[in-house]
């Protein structure tokens, strides 16, 4: 038995829930990561894995070893590297999920720089609005935006993200220009569905007050690039966030709206798991992706017109 092999083996069958989509994430058989568990189980004579028909359970000695396990897989990964030379080619695969409109937008142009710079690292990217659970699919790195709720995360921050009302001037032609918060209840809202409230739009007056409105669903979608595409075309009001909207607005397809009133804002984050080691190709295209954005990121430059 392979004490290392049979460590990783059962490590990724907790973190996966199943032994097939860990063997899936080692790219090996099914019944070798069995093998190896069940092997792992006789060496310390204690079963660790309690199987089922329809699911796969810790017992107590498999809560208790598997912390440990995690550990020792850490630690020797640690010391492989600290014996690398610095400058060792980066290599190795990582798994990234990022917001889909955020990821063709921005990441993708970034990461052919990356590839480029560290041609030994392979990318397996994951683009999708809604939020994976990065130990249970085997993801090495994510971006999110918004407020982040999972403290058992390594978040650091990458960019502000603000967002705007704006529409086309052909249907503000048509339908007239809002003057206030208020004045966009009478007109045809596009809405973002990933939003607890997709219907509901929130601003701050110069004087700190605070206006929600409820639009008119013309538009809902999980993708803020159909949405603006939409309000492009003159179907609407749009609610967007400046990293999709800046083009389309310097192209003069899309004009702002109610620039006098700020829209509560979020962050951009790339997290990874809380853990004590982290592959320093991962750590490298975190901290890459802070010096693409950062505290001034370029698709905000050009929209000096934009309040807050």
């Amino acid at each position: 038995m392979d004490r290392i092999e049979s460590l990783e083996s059962f490590v990724t069958v907790v973190e996966s829930g199943q032994f097939s989509a860990a063997a899936e994430r080692l790219g090996i058989g099914k019944s070798v990561i069995s093998r190896r568990v069940s092997e792992l189980e006789e060496h310390l004579g204690a079963l660790l894995i309690q199987r089922t028909t329809r699911r796969l359970s810790l017992t107590d000695a498999g809560r208790e070893f598997y912390p440990r396990a995690v550990q020792l897989l850490e630690d020797l990964a640690e010391a492989e590297q600290s014996v690398s030379t610095a400058q060792q080619a980066l290599s190795g695969r990582i798994r990234l999920a990022a917001p889909l409109s955020f990821g063709l937008l921005h990441l993708a142009p970034a990461l052919n720089t990356f590839m480029t710079k560290h041609p030994g690292v392979v990318l397996d990217m994951d683009f999708n609005d809604s939020q994976v659970d990065l130990i249970q699919e085997g993801v090495d790195l994510a971006l999110r935006i918004g407020r982040l709720e999972d403290s058992s995360m390594v978040a650091l921050p990458l960019a502000p993200i603000r967002a705007l009302v704006c529409a086309s001037p052909g249907y503000l032609a048509r339908y007239g220009t809002p003057q206030t918060p208020e004045a966009l209840a009478g007109h045809q809202g596009l809405c973002y569905s990933n939003l607890p409230e997709p219907q509901k739009w929130r601003f701050i007056d110069s004087k700190g007050g605070s206006h929600t409105v409820r639009v008119e669903n013309r538009m809902q979608a999980n993708n803020g690039q159909i949405l603006l595409e939409a309000a492009a075309s003159g179907h609407g009001v749009c609610l967007s966030p400046t990293f999709i909207a800046y083009r389309t607005i310097l192209e003069g397809r899309l004009v702002p709206l109610l620039t006098d009133y700020q829209i509560p804002s979020a962050s951009a984050y790339v997290i990874y798991p809380n853990r004590r080691f982290i592959p320093q190709r991962v750590r490298a295209l975190a901290e890459f992706f802070r010096e693409q954005f950062g505290d001034r990121p370029y698709w905000d430059e050009g929209l000096v017109q934009i309040s807050g």
